[in-house]
C-alpha cells in the first residue's frame, strides 16, 4: 500500500486536488501532518471533485516521525540540490523500488521539506521538468507519482516484511542521541542538528532490518554500561 505524507500544507483548495490525484490512481491512504488549513472544510471537498472519501479518511499527524512510524520505505519529494547523501530516484524508479508499506513525503507550498525531514527518508525523488520553469502545483506533484505508481499495477515489488519500520529506527535514534549527548558528543552546541541529522542519514540508508535495530540498541547499551561500571 502506498501512502501520500502531505507536512504542513497551507492551502485547502491543494489538498482537495490531492485527495482528486490520489483516487484518479486508486491510491487511499492521505496523512496529514500540521496543516494550516482546514482539511475538510467546504473549499477542500469541492476542489477533491468526488473523492471527499480519501479527505474524510485522512489521518492527521503532529509531527513527520509520528506519520511514517508504521511504514518500512519512505521516500521524500524535493525540487532543490541538498548536500545529502540520498540516493535520488525519478519517479518511475521509485516506484519500482517501493515496499509494502511506503510513503511519499510531500512538503508545503512555499518551503517543501526541511533537512531534518529529508533526513527521515531513505532516499528523495525529483521530477525533472523545464529547469526555466520548474515549478509544480502539490496536486501535480502528487499526480506523477502516483500516476506511475497506477501504471506498476498498484502493486509492492520489493519485499519489505523483515525492514524495521520508522517508529523502531526513530527510537533507537533517540536512546543513541540521548546516550551520546550523555557523554559530551555534541560538545559544539550549534553544530548539533548538522551531526544529528548526518548520522540519521547513516541508519536511513542503512535499510536495517528489525533485528539489527536491536542488536545495535543492545550493543549500544552494552557499551554505555560498561562505561558506567568503569567510571
Amino acid at each position: 500500500m502506498l501512502s501520500i505524507i502531505l507536512k504542513n500544507p497551507q492551502m485547502a483548495e491543494n489538498v482537495g486536488t490531492v485527495a482528486r490525484a490520489m483516487k484518479n490512481c486508486m491510491v487511499k491512504d492521505l496523512r496529514i501532518v500540521g496543516p494550516k488549513c482546514d482539511v475538510t472544510g467546504e473549499k477542500a471537498r469541492t476542489s477533491s471533485s468526488g473523492a471527499e472519501d480519501i479527505l474524510l479518511s485522512a489521518r492527521i499527524y503532529d509531527t513527520l516521525p509520528d506519520a511514517v512510524a508504521d511504514l518500512t520505505t519512505v521516500y521524500a519529494t524535493t525540487a532543490r540540490s541538498r548536500n545529502m547523501k540520498k540516493n535520488l530516484y525519478l519517479p518511475e524508479e521509485a516506484v519500482k523500488n517501493l515496499g509494502e508499506k511506503a510513503g511519499i513525503v510531500f512538503g508545503c507550498e512555499r518551503t517543501g521539506l526541511l533537512n531534518e525531514d529529508l533526513a527521515l527518508a531513505d532516499a528523495v525523488i525529483n521530477i525533472p521538468l523545464n529547469p526555466e520553469h520548474s515549478s509544480l502545483n502539490l496536486a501535480q506533484a502528487v499526480l506523477i507519482i502516483c500516476y506511475e505508481y497506477f501504471k506498476m499495477g498498484a502493486k509492492p515489488y520489493i519485499n519489505d516484511g523483515n525492514l524495521a519500520d520508522k517508529g523502531d529506527l526513530n527510537h533507537f535514534f533517540g536512546f543513541l542521541e540521548s546516550e551520546l549527548e550523555k557523554r559530551g558528543y555534541f560538545h559544539l552546541p550549534d553544530k548539533k542538528p548538522r551531526m544529528l541529522t548526518n548520522l540519521q542519514n547513516i541508519f536511513s540508508r542503512a535499510k536495517l532490518t528489525g533485528q539489527e535495530v536491536r542488536t545495535l540498541h543492545g550493543v549500544i547499551k552494552t557499551l554505555t554500561k560498561s562505561k558506567e561500571s568503569n567510571s
